[in-house]
C-alpha cells in the first residue's frame, strides 16, 4: 500500500496504513526526560539570576536608536588611518594563518594515534588543547605584555590559536584516513615520509584545503578583535573612534569589515574550487 504525499508516494505499515513503516515513532527515554526537566530547570534558574526586566529593555532600544541615528550617513575619513588598520589587519590575517598551518601540520601528526606512540600523541593533543584554551584576545593581551603593542602580539596570538584549531582538526583527519592503503605503501618497504606522501596525503589533501581555508576566514575576523587590545589591525582604529564618538566614522569602518571578510570567502569559494578539481 502507497500514499501520496505531495509529490512523493510513501509505502504505508501494515499496521497502521497512516504512518509510513520506514517511520519510527519518537520516544522520549527515562533518561532523556530527566536531562530534559533538568535542562529546563537550569535555565529557568539562569534568569532568575539575571536582572531583565521590560523597563530595562525598553529603555536599551530607545538608547539603540539612538546610538543607530548617529551613524548615518556613513563616513570614511580620516582615510590615512581606516586604510592603515584595514591593512594591518589583513596582515596579521595572511602571516598568522601561514604560521599556524607551518606550526599545526606537525604537531597533528603527531598527535595522529593511529600513526604515533601513545606517549607522543598524548603530548601533542596537550599541547593542542592548551594553544585551544583562551580566546584569542586573551592571548593578545598576555603577548601586548611581552612584546609590546603593535601588528607582532595580534600574529602570535593568531598563531596559537590557530595551532590550537587546526591542529585537532589535522589530527583527527588523519586519524581517519583508510589503514589499508597506509598499509600496502608500508608493504613496499618505503620509508615514513613516502608513507606520508603516497598513502596519508592524498586522502587528507582536500580536507586539509578546507580547514586552512575556513582558518584564513577566521583570523581574518578575529584580527578585528586583537586590535581592541593593542595588538594591530583596524580593531584599535575602532576603539579610537569609540572614544571619540564618532559613531559614523564606526559605521564606515564596519562597512569595510564586511567587504573584507566578503571577499575573503570569495576568495575561499575560488581556492577549493581550484584545488578542488
Amino acid at each position: 500500500m502507497v500514499a501520496a504525499l505531495g509529490w512523493i508516494e510513501i509505502p504505508l505499515s501494515p499496521l497502521n496504513p497512516a504512518v509510513p513503516h520506514h517511520v519510527q515513532p519518537f520516544r522520549m527515554g527515562r533518561a532523556q526526560l530527566w536531562g530534559t526537566w533538568l535542562l529546563m530547570l537550569v535555565l529557568l534558574w539562569a534568569l532568575s539570576r539575571v536582572d531583565i526586566s521590560w523597563a530595562r529593555f525598553l529603555l536599551g532600544l530607545d538608547g539603540a536608536s539612538k546610538f543607530v541615528g548617529r551613524m548615518f550617513p556613513p563616513i570614511f575619513e580620516p582615510r590615512a588611518e581606516l586604510i592603515k588598520g584595514l591593512w594591518e589587519t589583513l596582515q596579521i590575517a595572511v602571516l598568522a594563518s601561514v604560521s599556524g598551518v607551518v606550526l599545526s601540520l606537525p604537531m597533528g601528526l603527531l598527535a595522529a594515534r593511529n600513526l604515533m606512540p601513545t606517549g607522543v600523541s598524548w603530548v601533542a593533543r596537550w599541547v593542542i588543547t592548551l594553544c585551544r584554551t583562551f580566546h584569542p584576545v586573551i592571548v593578545a593581551i598576555v603577548f601586548v605584555k611581552a612584546v609590546g603593542f603593535g601588528v607582532l602580539a595580534g600574529i602570535l596570538a593568531l598563531t596559537v590559536a590557530s595551532v590550537g584549531f587546526l591542529g585537532k582538526l589535522f589530527a583527527e583527519a588523519i586519524e581517519e584516513v583508510s589503514m589499508k592503503q597506509v598499509e600496502a605503501v608500508r608493504a613496499t618497504g618505503a620509508s615514513f615520509a613516502n608513507v606520508l606522501g603516497f598513502a596519508i596525503v592524498p586522502q587528507v589533501m582536500f580536507r586539509f584545503i578546507g580547514f586552512i581555508a575556513y582558518e584564513v576566514d577566521s583570523n581574518l575576523r578575529n584580527s578585528t578583535l586583537v586590535g581592541l587590545v593593542g595588538a594591530g589591525g583596524i580593531g584599535g582604529t575602532l576603539f579610537a573612534a569609540f572614544q571619540r564618538f564618532d559613531y559614523d566614522f564606526v559605521l564606515g569602518m564596519v562597512l569595510c569589515i564586511m567587504a573584507l571578510i566578503v571577499l575573503g570567502e570569495a576568495l575561499q569559494l575560488v581556492v577549493k574550487k581550484v584545488f578542488g578539481q
